[in-house]
């Protein structure tokens, strides 16, 4: 498989905690959120993609065993919503409270 993201790939990913994980698969859904809204497919589906790919990545990583069933949830409402019908009725704001928890845990983690 060829990686957007190969120094994390490469196991760097392996070394960041799942708020850390997590915080950067939303930090590329939000940039596909946005060039979605610019109405720009081409950059929507290519920060997608590297979100989805990260989000394959925290599934590799064998600390997150038990959080398994989450993520291949996440990974297939994702799908649904950028690349589907949105059966799941996902919105852009949803995504962005359900990843904002993630952000604000990881910078408080950095922090302490």
């Amino acid at each position: 498989m060829e990686y957007q993201h190969k120094e994390l790939a490469a196991g760097r990913w392996f070394t960041l905690s799942f708020m850390e994980q997590m915080a950067n698969i939303g930090s590329e859904v939000e940039r596909a959120i946005k060039w979605k809204a610019k109405n720009n497919p081409e950059y929507s589906k290519a920060a997608i993609n590297r979100g989805l790919e990260l989000l394959e990545l925290t599934k590799a990583d064998t600390r997150n065993v038990n959080r398994l069933k989450e993520l291949a949830r996440l990974y297939e409402v994702l799908v649904d919503y950028f690349y589907f019908s949105n059966q799941y009725s996902s919105s852009d704001e949803l995504w962005h409270k359900y990843f904002y928890a993630f952000n604000y845990a990881a910078r408080v983690n950095k922090c302490s």
